[in-house]
C-alpha cells in the first residue's frame, strides 16, 4: 500500500499490486488491473520509487535505491 496525493490535495492509500500503468499525460495517471484510474500530484518517477519501497519493505530489504 502506497500513500499518494489527488489533485484536490486530499490523500489515499493505493494497493500497489492492483496498479497496470502509470503514465504521465502530463498529470500522473495511475491504472489499475479492475479499470479504476487515478490522477496524482506524485511524479511517474515519485510512484514507482513509492511502489519500490513497498515490496523492499515486504521483502524485508531496508533501503532500495533507484
Amino acid at each position: 500500500m502506497i500513500r499518494l496525493t489527488k489533485l484536490n490535495r486530499s490523500s489515499f492509500v493505493l494497493n500497489c499490486e492492483l496498479i497496470e500503468t502509470i503514465e504521465s499525460t502530463p498529470d500522473t495517471v495511475i491504472s489499475t488491473v479492475n479499470g479504476k484510474k487515478y490522477v496524482v500530484t506524485e511524479s511517474v518517477e515519485e510512484v514507482v520509487d513509492r511502489v519500490l519501497q513497498y515490496k523492499g519493505r515486504i521483502a524485508g530489504i531496508k533501503e532500495i535505491s533507484t
